[in-house]
């Protein structure tokens, strides 16, 4: 059962994150009303509803860019239209315009990523792309995914298509799902070799990288808990060394040491060849890994191993201290 209470500006901006997966609460104003706390400190206000038999979820939206009395307003008449059956629509809708109209209703993310999925959209689905969606059948799916290299990929584009031909289902566009026919593909998920021993030698590794701007990219994956793509592209101008910040996240106390003795003389914090920035330097991460005794761990795993790591706060400060407690213990 769901943690209940008067929901509050000041209960919810101090609500502990789990440490993995979400936490449930739920409003005693309104009752109907719920929010998801993920443990990287999101937190989402959702109602649920059995509708034509089945229990739905139906996000409202994200606190606080939607405050608590408009989410609670906002419950009756979504539960009221999520009653209602869907309208049949006679007309006839490509793959590709209903696909407009997913990304538009149901999608949120940020540019990168959205400008991510859109690539992917293109160059993976475009067999079906103008087809009516009403006439798509599980063979066509079928063939077209298994013209995808790479079983990651290609599960994670059925698994696309499965929610896009479920949201036409509650829009009217179609009656039955053609994905929910096909089996599931198998992953053979790679096992991601960095532990706190390895993590250990891989810094030290790191520190005897002999090229300077190679050296402090490598150890800023480590201080500065973002994927190297955002390493990478980092520029003097998103840095604030007066409030520790880097783009408005919080910036570890090894990360300003780090970054203060990098000269300043250009655009790039990380410049590569020519005049843009560090983009793969795989040769020379190689060699690091080869001598940290683990050649087969990736700059990402990196990334990932610290994130399990972190507990993550909400505030600035919070998630800063919470940072520079987890280097600390992993330094010992």
């Amino acid at each position: 059962m769901a943690h209940q209470f008067f929901f509050n500006p000041f209960i919810l901006d101090n609500l502990p994150t789990p440490a993995s997966g979400f936490d449930v609460v739920q409003d005693l104003s309104e009752p109907r009303l719920r929010m998801y706390v993920t443990s990287r400190g999101v937190k989402t206000f959702f109602v649920r509803k059995r509708v034509r038999g089945r229990d739905r979820r139906i996000i409202i939206g994200n606190y606080p860019d939607m405050d608590i009395e408009t989410a609670r307003g906002a419950v009756p008449e979504i539960l009221a239209t999520a009653s209602i059956a869907p309208r049949v629509h006679r007309k006839k809708i490509t793959l590709k315009k209903f696909l407009d109209i997913y990304l538009e209703k149901r999608v949120r993310r940020n540019s990168v990523s959205r400008d991510k999925l859109e690539r992917a959209i293109a160059r993976h689905l475009a067999p079906l792309a103008d087809k009516n969606i009403s006439e798509i059948s599980s063979g066509d799916v079928a063939d077209t995914i298994q013209n995808i290299n790479g079983p990651a990929i290609a599960a994670r584009m059925q698994e696309f298509l499965q929610s896009v031909f479920k949201y036409a289902i509650d829009s009217g566009y179609v009656k039955t799902n053609p994905v929910a026919e096909l089996p599931k593909i198998v992953q053979h998920r790679r096992v991601r070799p960095l532990h706190r021993a390895g993590f250990y030698r891989l810094v030290q590794a790191m520190e005897r990288e002999p090229d300077q701007i190679l050296r402090a990219a490598f150890l800023m994956l480590v201080y500065g808990f973002a994927p190297k793509s955002q390493v990478f592209s980092m520029q003097w101008r998103d840095l604030d060394f007066n409030h520790y910040t880097w783009c408005d996240r919080p910036l570890s106390d090894m990360a300003v040491v780090l970054l203060q003795d990098l000269p300043q003389d250009g655009r790039w914090v990380f410049p590569g060849r020519g005049r843009g920035h560090l983009t793969d330097p795989r040769i020379a991460w190689r060699r690091v890994a080869s001598d940290a005794g683990i050649p087969d761990v990736t700059m990402d795993d990196v990334n990932k191993f610290l994130m399990r790591q972190l507990v993550w706060a909400s505030d600035r400060e919070d998630l800063r201290a919470n940072m520079n407690t987890l280097l600390s213990d992993l330094m010992m």
